[in-house]
């Protein structure tokens, strides 16, 4: 698809929300995060269908995890609606509807146990 420059413009992202859950890891995969995991909480929540959940060891780590994810789809025309927090509170979220984004540094994402909250979920991607 071009702009009316003609410069070429990537397409819309039109998949599934469990395609855009996917997409999001698999960004997510290549930056500094560790222990991420994907909770499928379709059948729990009334507000979204899927949880990330990522950890990142210091605050530059988080901005990057963060910046990835927004950037990349933005490429596709895909912007979170609400985005909330920041790398120096130690707990980013990204709210792209279907899908919300948690970036955690490891002492938040202990506090918060957000997996253990939301344990009757079903994982449906972990990557450690």
């Amino acid at each position: 698809m071009s702009d009316p420059d003609g410069e070429e413009r990537p397409s819309r992202f039109t998949g599934t929300p469990r395609e855009l859950v996917l997409r999001i890891a698999e960004i997510i995969a290549d930056t500094p995060a560790s222990n991420t995991l994907v909770l499928d909480i379709q059948a729990l929540s009334s507000f979204a269908d899927y949880f990330v959940i990522c950890s990142g060891d210091n605050e530059r780590q988080l901005r990057a995890i963060a910046r990835d994810v927004t950037e990349q789809l933005a490429d596709q025309e895909v912007r979170p609606g609400r985005t909330e927090g920041a790398a120096d509170s130690g707990w980013i979220v990204l709210d792209y509807g279907d899908a919300i984004v948690h970036i955690f540094n490891v002492d938040q994402r202990a506090f918060y146990r957000l997996e253990a909250l939301w344990a009757e979920a079903p994982t449906l991607l972990s990557i450690q």
